[in-house]
Order: structure tokens, then C-alpha cells, then sequence
């Protein structure tokens, strides 16, 4: 089975998903990100979907699902590089991303990520 690869730059741990993401590589990154996070210490996740051109109801579930755990641990998830078309069929599915957050690229993901540190170290 296919593993997609987590790096870690400094607090941030970055996913590039560059295959397609059947269930089970879902379900494995789900479990390896969380495990990372607790590892690391990692206060933020970043999220590179640019790759995707489909997304289904299941990984977008799993997105959310890896937001709320990272939040849990105290880290904050960045969607990046989503395809217009990926948006417009999680729309049509009824799927909003509750708590995902989402930026156009790598560098507003950093940005979004960099705010979210501020914030929580000013106690907000």
C-alpha cells in the first residue's frame, strides 16, 4: 500500500498528496498525522491538495476529520491548493469543510498558519 510522505519544517508538518486517495491511504494518513502531531509537538499542518482533481464525500470527511484531531492536539490544519473543480463537487456534495481551514496556496497556507501561532500564544 502506498504511503503519502509527512515532512516536518520546523512546527508545521506538510503533506503533499500527489496520488489518488483511496480509503485505506486515507485512513492511514488520518492515523499517521495524528501520531506525528502527538510526536512532534507540530502546531500547524498544512494540507497540499493541488494535485487532486477528485475529491468524494470520503476524503472529505477524512479532511475534517484530520482537522478536528489536529485541533485536539493543538494544531491547526491548511487546506492548500484545492481545484476550482474539487470545490465546486465538495459544494454539490453538501460538503463545507466545518473547521478546515483553506488557502489558495502554500504561502497564504504558511501565512494562515503563522496567524493561528500568534493567536494562540496571545491566549485568543
Amino acid at each position: 500500500m502506498e504511503r503519502i510522505p509527512i515532512l516536518r519544517l520546523g512546527k508545521t508538518l506538510l503533506v503533499t498528496i500527489q496520488v489518488d486517495l483511496q480509503d485505506q491511504i486515507a485512513l492511514t494518513l488520518q492515523d499517521e498525522l495524528a501520531n506525528r502531531i502527538a510526536e512532534t509537538g507540530a502546531t500547524g499542518v498544512m494540507i497540499d491538495i493541488s494535485a487532486l482533481e477528485i475529491v468524494d464525500s470520503f476524503v472529505g470527511r477524512i479532511l475534517t476529520s484530520i482537522s478536528g484531531i489536529a485541533r485536539i492536539l493543538s494544531a491547526t490544519t491548511v487546506v492548500v491548493g484545492m481545484q476550482p473543480a474539487v470545490a465546486i463537487t465538495l459544494v454539490e456534495l453538501g460538503l463545507s469543510l466545518e473547521g478546515v481551514r483553506t488557502a489558495l496556496n502554500v504561502e497564504r497556507g504558511m501565512a494562515l498558519l503563522d496567524n493561528a501561532r500568534q493567536e494562540m500564544a496571545l491566549g485568543r
